[in-house]
């Protein structure tokens, strides 16, 4: 398949109400066990990846390893992949654009990009990121699919109306600089979901973690993606580490 198809194929999957699921993977091996499950495209994690080799979460993987690691994914499987790229490793627009203008040459037919300030407090003011965005959207070309990320409800654990009115106003925009989707970690309660879907003109990724809604729920509300973030790995490390307790204690 060529890359072109595989960037359409990939976009085609975010339908409201019919949320694609992304099974985040961290490694080839990962990423091959996922493909046989069934799954139509794939999404790398940061934490995982991060987890998995040795290095704490927050652009601490060095980036040539990240970019070397984004490869071995996408050459591993015949499916779409996208790939959790934090901050694009700069602040600069123009460092961070010619960052993920790299992770572009991978095969990578998509990013997450987050607007938090990684090894600082708080996020990048909403006009600094979006012109950030703008800068990738300029050097990745038009079919790349930037996934758009707020942390403001993983910054601010009471999601009231107001907090929402200023996802709503990332995510406008986000959408003006040339994202592909909206990402809102912790984003639960279908009420707002309902209130952002209607506002963004992005397809809206949420998060599934232990406690979250039920993927129906989150596709009635218009939801266009769901992925699962570092829960796949957690899981997998306990069942190795309860199963190696096991063994080593019979």
């Amino acid at each position: 398949m060529t890359s072109q198809s595989l960037f359409a194929r990939f976009a085609a999957l975010h339908v409201p109400g019919n949320p694609v699921v992304l099974y985040n993977v961290w490694d080839a091996g990962s990423a091959r066990a996922v493909a046989a499950a069934g799954a139509k495209a794939l999404a790398t994690g940061s934490h995982p990846v991060a987890d998995a080799n040795g290095w704490p979460d927050g652009e601490q993987v060095p980036i040539e390893f990240a970019l070397a690691n984004a490869e071995r994914v996408v050459r591993s499987v015949e499916l779409p992949v996208s790939v959790d790229f934090e901050g694009g490793y700069a602040v600069d627009p123009a460092i961070g654009a010619a960052n993920v203008a790299r992770l572009k040459q991978t095969g990578a037919i998509g990013c997450n990009f987050e607007d938090q300030v990684i090894g600082g407090e708080g996020l990048h003011p909403r006009a600094e990121q979006a012109r950030r965005i703008a800068a990738i959207r300029d050097a990745v070309g038009s079919d790349f699919f930037i996934n758009a990320r707020t942390d403001l409800l993983l910054k601010n654990k009471d999601a009231d109306d107001a907090l929402i009115g200023e996802v709503i106003d990332r995510g406008k925009a986000f959408a003006d600089a040339g994202a592909s989707g909206f990402f809102v970690p912790r984003i639960t309660d279908p009420r707002h979901i309902e209130r952002v879907v209607k506002a963004v003109p992005l397809p809206l990724n949420a998060i599934a973690f232990p406690g979250a809604p039920a993927t129906g729920v989150w596709a009635l509300a218009g939801v266009a993606r769901i992925s699962h973030g570092p829960f796949p790995h957690k899981a997998l490390m306990k069942q190795l580490e309860d199963s190696a307790r096991a063994a080593i204690s019979s």
